[in-house]
């Protein structure tokens, strides 16, 4: 498996957006130094915790996503069985404009170990939305040279629900990611084709 499928797939609309899903000024918002995030989903719920001082930009972003419920009805829209369980495609308009926002890259202080969450990216600054948990040790992935960045920094771990993680829906592997604008502009469709997805239902902060 080629880890340059852990791209970061940025598709531009000329759409407008409602601030319910999108606010300018979120993106300002800094996450704590540590936080922690329960994800409840259609094979049960799993938690995630977040050391800012990984990669602090990261997990900005992050915090910014989940405090602003931005994975709430998403999928685990592609699930590679050993590799990673990807997450974090939404609606196009919402999508479009949190990718407009960049996020500095940042250099690999943790590993891509089993449980570990990174954000996907496909070049410079290209961590938008997109994020994957490893279903394996993928180390490879804490060195590979792509698009002028090296690495996919890890700053979370699942600390609760691994087997949840495990259980989740694989037998459509890689084969999604060639629908993935359709997923952001016709869900319908999308599902139609790979029903057996699992869903983020809801996604959020615990305190």
């Amino acid at each position: 498996m080629k880890p340059t499928y852990l791209l970061a797939f940025v598709f531009l609309f000329n759409l407008g957006c409602s601030p319910k899903t999108f606010n300018l000024k979120w993106t300002k918002e800094t996450a704590p130094e540590n936080y922690i995030t329960r994800f409840e989903t259609s094979k049960g719920n799993f938690e995630i915790a977040v050391e800012r001082k990984l990669s602090p930009k990261a997990a900005d972003r992050f915090y910014q996503l989940i405090k602003h419920r931005f994975f709430d009805n998403s999928l685990f829209y592609r699930v590679n069985p050993g590799f990673v369980a990807q997450f974090g495609g939404n609606d196009s308009i919402a999508y479009q404009k949190w990718n407009s926002v960049k996020v500095p890259d940042e250099m690999v202080l943790q590993g891509n170990t089993k449980g570990s969450l990174s954000f996907a990216r496909g070049g410079k600054e290209t961590r938008t939305t997109d994020l994957f948990i490893n279903l394996g040790d993928n180390s490879r992935l804490d060195t590979i040279y792509y698009n002028d960045v090296t690495g996919f920094p890890s700053f979370g771990r699942v600390t609760q629900g691994m087997e949840v993680v495990e259980k989740l829906y694989a037998g459509y592997s890689d084969n999604t990611m060639g629908d993935f604008e359709t997923m952001l502009t016709d869900r319908v469709e999308f599902l139609r084709k790979y029903p057996d997805l699992d869903v983020i239902e809801k996604a959020y902060l615990v305190d």
